[in-house]
């Protein structure tokens, strides 16, 4: 069965879930963001990084969209010295900090 977005589209296949994303931030963040919640600046969808839909291959660059409306949340583009994080497409990211 092909799996839906919340309007009925079809999902595109080739997405990894926002866990891939768990690796590449680990290396900024002091805390595992992909239990942040966020909400999509396009549809207003609240959820956790991990439910994003990730396109690309970590060390290179990986864009997360959104997954009820596909509109691009979040771009990471790692270099050998700096990583660039674009949050463009997040209203707002609240993360759990723990103890």
């Amino acid at each position: 069965m092909t799996e839906r977005h919340q309007d009925g589209s079809a999902l595109d296949s080739s997405a990894l879930d926002g866990n891939a994303l768990a690796g590449p931030l680990a290396e900024i963040f002091r805390v595992d963001v992909t239990a942040a919640l966020g909400r999509c600046t396009a549809c207003g969808l609240d959820g956790p990084l991990a439910s994003l839909l990730v396109y690309g291959r970590a060390p290179g660059p990986l864009v997360a969209r959104c997954p009820g409306c596909e509109a691009v949340v979040l771009r990471l583009v790692r270099g050998p010295e700096e990583a660039w994080l674009d949050l463009t497409g997040t209203r707002c990211l609240r993360i759990p900090l723990g103890d």
